[in-house]
């Protein structure tokens, strides 16, 4: 395999794969709304293309020569409309254009939860789900394999999750924590990179490794070692900056309420009703499907290996 597409690659996780894939030597085409795209501009093997992918056209001219295409694209907070676009929509555009422009493999970054009843009750959830659907029902029976990688929270030095949490701690003396008891089991953003390579080189054979990979299963869950509730690690955020500070849980009125006002302030909202929905459906491995061990991730990384507590002299 030497040409890889890669949708959502001036992301969090995006950034990270091409870094990984740019070791590899391997060719990446990364397509952008705007230019320069700082995070991924200077890596030698990846080209940036000003591009939007919506547009079939567009999409269709980008797949021409790729072996592999992965779509990271994904919002966690917008209207019911956005989340279909983004989710549904998009998704099912992505798959139609691989089938047609003969791409043997395609990669969606799905999330952990969507799994847990059929029946999600947030925008976000429901949304994955539909995609997920959409995609497999476009694909089968084709020569274009679709893996579904489901993750938890993901995590890393520079992510906008732990992060966030920390620089809170240094604003309040006082923590308000809605959905407190919600339960996650974090997973690190280059373990989850680890299983999309291996993905790439079980499908297209010895890219990565020269070891004969075993077959495919559609979906594998990406989890990490630990499960944490949201206070837990609301927490450790504010451990490992040296300002933890006291949690208030709230109570379940109080948090629509202050997810409401979030919603209405100006840029991305810290919380949404929408994300207190999602936090209903723990977000931890069903242990449905295989996960990351089966990927050759034997050690998946902690949260403290990442984030220890600050100590005194720190």
């Amino acid at each position: 395999m030497k040409h890889l597409l890669v949708l959502g690659a001036s992301g969090f996780v995006g950034h990270h794969l091409c870094e990984a894939l740019n070791r590899a030597n391997l060719h990446v085409l990364a397509p952008t709304r705007r230019i320069p795209a700082r995070s991924i501009q200077t890596l030698p093997m990846v080209d940036v293309v000003q591009a939007d992918i919506t547009n079939p056209q567009v999409l269709e001219r980008l797949m021409k020569g790729v072996d592999a295409v992965v779509n990271l694209v994904a919002i966690l907070h917008g209207s019911p409309q956005e989340f279909h676009q983004v989710h549904v929509a998009l998704p099912s555009l992505i798959a139609q254009c691989a089938k047609d422009a003969g791409v043997k493999q395609l990669i969606q970054m799905s999330a952990l939860g969507i799994q847990a009843t059929g029946r999600e009750s947030s925008n976000y959830l429901t949304s994955k789900a539909q995609g997920e659907a959409a995609m497999t029902s476009i694909l089968s029976g084709s020569s274009c394999a679709l893996t579904v990688l489901r993750p938890s929270v993901i995590f890393a030095k520079d992510d906008q999750f732990i992060n966030l949490l920390a620089q809170l701690q240094k604003l309040f003396p006082i923590f308000p924590l809605a959905s407190a008891q919600a339960r996650f089991q974090p997973v690190w953003v280059g373990d989850v990179v680890s299983a999309v390579l291996y993905v790439l080189n079980a499908r297209q054979g010895g890219v990565f490794n020269p070891l004969a990979s075993p077959p495919l299963e559609p979906v594998y869950e990406l989890a990490g070692p630990e499960v944490k509730t949201f206070a837990e690690l609301v927490r450790l955020a504010g451990e490992h900056i040296g300002h933890p500070r006291p949690i208030l849980p709230l109570p379940p009125s109080i948090a629509r309420l202050q997810a409401w006002m979030m919603e209405m302030m100006p840029g991305k909202p810290v919380m949404s009703r929408d994300n207190l929905d999602s936090m209903l459906t723990p977000n931890v491995a069903s242990a449905k499907h295989p996960g990351l061990k089966t990927l050759g991730v034997l050690a998946p990384k902690s949260l403290l290996s990442v984030f220890p507590p600050l100590k005194p002299n720190d």
